[in-house]
C-alpha cells in the first residue's frame, strides 16, 4: 500500500471543517501512507489499543488493522432508526376459501407460464396463453364468491395495475384486504380510485355518517356511497346529490349525473329536468341523453313533436314514401334540451340537428307516423331526396339508446342481406350495439347465419357482443368458417383475431369434437405453402385451451375444504 489512489473523497481543496479520525484514515488510504502517513494519535483513537499502533508494526498493516477494528465498532454503535407505527391490521374477509388447487392455478396464471410442460409444441407454440385466461377465471372465482389467498396479493394488484381490462374483476377478487394493502404501496394507487379505499362505508341506520363522507370524502368514495345509497334507496340519493350539486366541479357533476344510468326510472326525471340547465354542455348533454331512454319522460315528448314535424308520409306519392324535412335552426328551446348547435366538421348543420332529434324521440311515434307500419315495414319504405341513411342511422341509435330489441332486429335486418344493403346500417360497430340489445340466444343466432353466409372477415366486431360461452350453433359456425379458410389455403394468421375469440369463448365440451383438426394435412396445390401445419399448430392450441377452461372450471367448482 505504497502508491496513491487517483481519486479524492469528494472533499474539496481549501475545506475548512476539520477531519475527524475516520476521515484522516480514508485520505491515508486514497493518498498513500508513503506521502501521507497517519498521525499516531489517530490510530490510537480508531482502535483503542495503543500496540496497534507500536512504531515495530508497518505503517500499511496498521492503518488496516485500526480501519477493522472501527469498522466493527461502528456497526454496533449505530444508533436504531426511529420505530414508525404499525399499519391498521387488514379487514376481514369472510368470503369462502379458495380451494387448493384454483389457488394453484391462480399462481400459475399470474406468473403467465406455460401450462404445458412440452414446450411451445411448434412454430408458434400451441400451448395456452394464460393471460388470456386469467380474465375467465377471476368472473368464476368472483361468481363462486371466493377470497384469495393473502400471498397472490401482491400479484394480483401487480396485474391489475398493468392491463386496465383486468382492474375490475381482480379488485373485486382482491377484495377489502387487497384495497388495504393498496393503500402501503404508491405503485397500487390506481385500486383506490374506483373504491372506496378499504374504508366501510357507513349504512342507511348512520344518515350523519353518510353526510359526513359525502360532504368530506375523496372522489372515488363518494362515488362509492353514491351507488350504494342509489342502490337502496334512489330518492336518499337524489337528495344527497342535490344537496352539493351546485358546489360541485363540472367533471365530478358529469361522473354523478352519468352514474344515474344504473337504475335509471321515471323518479330521476324531475332532477335531469334540472340538470338541463347545468353551466356544462357535457353534463346537459348527458341529461340529455338519460331523458331520452325514458319514453314517456316530458323531454320525450317535446323531442317527439320536434321530429314528428320534420319525418311523415309524401302523401303525394300515395303514402308509400317518406319525406324528411330537416330543422332550419337550432333554437335556445333545442339548445336547452341538449341539441348541440354546432355540427363536426363534414357534417351539414340540417341534418346534424335532425339526427338529434331523432334519436331523442321515442321509438314507439313512428308506428302511427308512418301509417300504422311495423318497424320491420318503416326501414324498408323509401326516402326521398337521399335523406335514408341519416334517418336509418338516428333510428339505430334511438334502438340503442332505448333498447328496444323489436326496432334493432329490424334495422339490422336479415343475417343473409349483404352488410352494404342491409335495412338500417353498413357499421358493424352499430351493428354490434344494435345486437347486444338483442336477448343472448337471438344474438347467437343472428351473429352464427352471418357467419355461414359471409364468413369471418366482417364478424369479430359482431361476435364481440355474444354471450360467452358461446351457444352451440355459433361456436360450430365458427368452426365450420376456419375449417373452410384453411381449406382455402389461407394462413391462420388472417384469423388470428376470431381464433383468439374462439379460445376465450367456444364452449369447453366442443374440445372433443375439435380433436379431428388438429391433425396436419398435406398442402394442396395452388394454396399458401406450410399453411396446413400452422393451422395444425393453431388447431391444437384451440384444444387444449378449451380443455385448460374445463380444468379451471372444474377446480374452482371443487368444495374449499377439499384436499
Amino acid at each position: 500500500m505504497t502508491t496513491a489512489a487517483a481519486s479524492t473523497t469528494g472533499t474539496t481543496a481549501g475545506t475548512t471543517r476539520p477531519a475527524g479520525p475516520w476521515e484522516e484514515f480514508v485520505t491515508s488510504a486514497l493518498l498513500g501512507t508513503d506521502r501521507r502517513t497517519p498521525p499516531a494519535d489517530a490510530l490510537t483513537a480508531l482502535d483503542g489499543l495503543s500496540a496497534t499502533a507500536s512504531p515495530g508494526k508497518d505503517a500499511p498493516v496498521a492503518l488496516l488493522d485500526a480501519a477493522a477494528l472501527h469498522t466493527v465498532r461502528r456497526r454496533a454503535g449505530l444508533l436504531p432508526a426511529r420505530a414508525v407505527e404499525p399499519p391498521e391490521a387488514a379487514p376481514y374477509d369472510g368470503r369462502a376459501p379458495l380451494p387448493e388447487r384454483a389457488g394453484s392455478r391462480l399462481v400459475q396464471l399470474l406468473a403467465g407460464r406455460s401450462a404445458s410442460s412440452g414446450g411451445s409444441g411448434g412454430r408458434r407454440g400451441s400451448a395456452p396463453d394464460l393471460t388470456e385466461l386469467l380474465p375467465q377465471w377471476l368472473a368464476a372465482a368472483n361468481e363462486h364468491g371466493y377470497r384469495p389467498p393473502a400471498t397472490v396479493l401482491p400479484a394480483l394488484l401487480n396485474a391489475a395495475r398493468a392491463r386496465t381490462d383486468l382492474r375490475p374483476p381482480a379488485l373485486r377478487f382482491a377484495g377489502p384486504r387487497g384495497l388495504w394493502l393498496a393503500g402501503l404501496n404508491p405503485e397500487w394507487k390506481f385500486a383506490l380510485r374506483g373504491a372506496s379505499g378499504g374504508r366501510a362505508l357507513p349504512g342507511a341506520q348512520d344518515p350523519a355518517a353518510v353526510r359526513r363522507l359525502w360532504e368530506e370524502g375523496l372522489f372515488a368514495e363518494r362515488v362509492a356511497l353514491l351507488s350504494a345509497v342509489r342502490a337502496r334507496d334512489a330518492e336518499a340519493a337524489r337528495a344527497l346529490l342535490a344537496s352539493t350539486w351546485a358546489t360541485e366541479r363540472a367533471e365530478d357533476r358529469l361522473m354523478f349525473v352519468d352514474s344515474l344510468r344504473t337504475g335509471l326510472s321515471p323518479s330521476d326525471e324531475p332532477f335531469l329536468e334540472q340538470v338541463l340547465s347545468d353551466r356544462s354542455r357535457n353534463v346537459r348533454v348527458t341529461a340529455a341523453e338519460l331523458l331520452s331512454a325514458l319514453p314517456g319522460s316530458a323531454f320525450a315528448g317535446r323531442m317527439a313533436a320536434r321530429a314528428a314535424t320534420c319525418v311523415s308520409m309524401d302523401r303525394t306519392g300515395g303514402g308509400q314514401v317518406v319525406v324528411v324535412e330537416a330543422p332550419h335552426e337550432c333554437d335556445a328551446d333545442m339548445q336547452h334540451d341538449g341539441v348541440i348547435p354546432v355540427p363536426p366538421p363534414g357534417r351539414g348543420e340540417r341534418s346534424w340537428w335532425l339526427g338529434q332529434l331523432v334519436e331523442a324521440a321515442p321509438l314507439d311515434i313512428w308506428p302511427g307516423r308512418l301509417g300504422g307500419r311495423t318497424p320491420e315495414e318503416i326501414v324498408a319504405l323509401p326516402v326521398l331526396d337521399d335523406w335514408a341513411d341519416e334517418l336509418h342511422a338516428a333510428w339505430c341509435r334511438a334502438a340503442v339508446r332505448q333498447g328496444d330489441a323489436c326496432w334493432s332486429a329490424a334495422l339490422l335486418g336479415p343475417p343473409s342481406a349483404p352488410p352494404a344493403a342491409g335495412p338500417g346500417t353498413p357499421s358493424l360497430a352499430e351493428r354490434a350495439k344494435l345486437l347486444a340489445t338483442l336477448e343472448p340466444a337471438e344474438r347467437a343466432g343472428w351473429v352464427a347465419e352471418f357467419i355461414s353466409d359471409h364468413g369471418l372477415s366482417e364478424a369479430f366486431q359482431l361476435l364481440g357482443v355474444c354471450a360467452v360461452p358461446w351457444a352451440r350453433p355459433l361456436g360450430r359456425a365458427v368452426v365450420d368458417a376456419l375449417d373452410t379458410a384453411r381449406d382455402a389455403g389461407s394462413y391462420p394468421w388472417s384469423f388470428s383475431g376470431v381464433m383468439g375469440l374462439a379460445e376465450r369463448c367456444l364452449d369447453p365440451s366442443e374440445a372433443a369434437r375439435l380433436e379431428l383438426l388438429t391433425a396436419t394435412p398435406e398442402d394442396p396445390e395452388d394454396t399458401s405453402p406450410g399453411a396446413g401445419g400452422y393451422w395444425s399448430e393453431a388447431f391444437r392450441r384451440l384444444v387444449s385451451t378449451l380443455r385448460l377452461r374445463a380444468a379451471m372450471l372444474a377446480e374452482l367448482a371443487e368444495h374449499p375444504d377439499r384436499a
